[in-house]
Order: structure tokens, then sequence, then C-alpha cells
């Protein structure tokens, strides 16, 4: 399950300040820093091993920075590294998933870029992808970044969620709707 920003710690939001910061500076760029983040963020949540020596405090913050540092080395850029290595040090590195969402809504909001999850309960032609695209492009005034699924249980109609708002136009809400107010008479 995803965690909406008021999940998110507050020492979460202050290091993925730190990040955007890093590529406000130019020291990185905000593609290679994202691009990076997300390999880092990738390994860690694919490998459980990783995680269990990165949370056990019999290992000391020098053997998890090198750990890491063996990993990312030829990979990631020496600031990430360094911000790893922070992240030991701060007893923080378990929650670099919480500043990598973070510091993606941040890039977003940066980008005027706005991820949606759109469901249908058929897939949808590219055409009609398009139009609902454009339409939230308008109405958001923000570039869309669609998520497209299939739920056959909606039965008709799509339901788009935006951040914690859903828009339900689903042929299986207004059945609910109908039928809770026919219960009310």
């Amino acid at each position: 399950m995803k965690k909406s920003v008021e999940q998110i710690s507050l020492a979460a939001k202050n290091y993925a300040e730190a990040l955007i910061e890093i590529g406000q500076e130019n020291l990185i760029s905000f593609d290679k820093l994202s691009s990076e983040l997300r390999d880092i963020n990738d390994t860690l949540n694919s490998s459980p091993e990783l995680r269990n020596v990165l949370a056990n405090p019999s290992f000391t913050d020098e053997v998890k920075a090198d750990v890491l540092e063996s990993i990312f080395k030829d990979n990631v850029d020496s600031h990430l590294i360094n911000f790893l290595k922070i992240l030991i040090s701060k007893k923080r590195i378990m929650e670099f998933g919480e500043i990598y969402l973070d510091f993606n809504n941040k890039l977003n909001d940066i980008r005027n870029i706005q991820p949606v999850e759109v469901v249908s309960a058929v897939e949808l032609d590219e055409d009609t992808k398009n139009r609902i695209v454009q339409k939230l492009n308008a109405r958001l005034g923000k570039t869309v970044q669609p998520e497209w699924d299939v739920d056959e249980d909606i039965i008709a109609g799509i339901t788009v969620k935006i951040n914690d708002d859903v828009i339900d136009m689903s042929l299986k809400n207004r059945i609910d709707k109908l039928s809770k107010s026919l219960m009310l008479k």
C-alpha cells in the first residue's frame, strides 16, 4: 500500500528536501538523481538480506556503509553514496523508501506533474486514454502522468485517483448509490 504524503515522517521529508537541493545546485541532474534513487530503492526493496543487514544493530555503521558502497559504487553518483552513509550514521537508512517517495512528490511539484491512477472496467484504446489525459491536464492545470489499470468489478466507466481524492464515474458506484437511496425510502 502506498503511503500518503501525511504518513511520511518529517525526517524523511527533510532528507528528501536535501536531495532536491542537490538537483537544484546542479550537483546531479534531476533525471540522473531520480534514476539512481529508483535503482537504490529497487535494490533495497528486492533484497530482504540487505535490509536485514542494514537494520541489524550488531553490524557497525562502517560495515553497513561499506556494504552499500560496494553495491552501488559503480552505478551511483558519489553524492548519493555519501547521502546513504549519512542515512546510516543518523540511523535513518530504513526510511529510504519514504525519502524516495517524498523526493518524487517534490520533483513532480517542481516539474508540474500530477500522477493519477485511472481504473477502467475494460482495457482502454489509445484514443480514449489520450482524451482522458487531455481532460485531466486541463482540469488540473498540470501534466498528468497516468497509471492505467483494469478492474472488471466496476462494471463500466472509470475511476480516477488523484493523491487521496477519488473521482468515481463507474457504473458500480452509481448502482451502489441508487441502492442506498432506495433503502432509505
